[in-house]
């Protein structure tokens, strides 16, 4: 495997900063907030936030946090779902139904697993009830941005979307963290657990993993048999 890596150093840097680190991080904090210990400095700086909160603040941070809501999200990602599918590019189009799809499903699931409640530290403009950890504004942003980022890998318009998409999923995870409805653990979790099924889901839908199993076959058939190597 590590030879093979070694010779696809893409799909080795796609495994490790992609997929592997990603779910690294998303289940060690899942594991502490399962144990009940959370995270230093989640309350700290979330009261820092709150303390330099000012009107305009408040408006731009409520702009955001709507635009990034479930239903924003949701329509917009049906729009370039239909808008790949009526220009008949049926795998990029279930790639994308895949990655965000599958982010919201794993979102979910994690909420109801850990139940992790809401920070209450003062009265949220926007106020929330639901559980709180991964933060679904921040997965569902950066899980439609890279998705968006990577349909856009080879396009001209490649340099605007990883631009101002992570900026864009930066901003809606730091709203969240601003009206005191998320730790900061939890917009931190909902990044990189998007970034490690989006990923993992390109890579099943790329080329990467047809070169490996090819690749994998000729190292398996180039092994000498245990009998004949003696």
């Amino acid at each position: 495997m590590l030879r093979l890596l070694g010779q696809h150093r893409q799909l080795g840097l796609l495994l490790l900063l992609g997929v592997a680190m990603p779910w690294g991080i998303f289940l060690k904090a899942a594991s502490e907030i399962q144990e009940g210990e959370g995270f230093p400095g989640d309350r700290s700086l979330l009261r820092w936030l709150h303390a330099h909160a000012t009107p305009a603040l408040d408006t731009v941070n409520l702009a955001l946090t709507r635009v990034g809501g479930p239903l924003p999200m949701a329509g917009l990602a049906g729009l370039i779902f239909w808008y790949l599918w009526r220009g008949r590019q049926h795998r990029r189009a279930w790639f994308f139904g895949a990655s965000l799809g599958g982010a919201m499903a794993l979102n979910l699931v994690a909420k109801t697993v850990l139940g992790r409640v809401r920070p209450a530290l003062w009265l949220s403009l926007a106020p929330e009830t639901t559980p709180s950890f991964p933060s679904g504004h921040a997965m569902g942003s950066a899980a439609l941005v890279l998705a968006v980022g990577l349909l856009l890998a080879r396009s001209h318009w490649r340099w605007l979307a990883w631009t101002l998409g992570p900026l864009f999923a930066l901003g809606v995870g730091v709203s969240r963290m601003y009206l005191g409805v998320h730790y900061p653990s939890d917009v931190v979790a909902g990044w990189v657990a998007s970034v490690g099924w989006v990923s993992g889901v390109y890579l099943l839908f790329s080329p990467y993993l047809r070169q490996l199993e090819r690749a994998w076959v000729t190292v398996r058939q180039r092994r000498p048999v245990a009998g004949q190597a003696r």
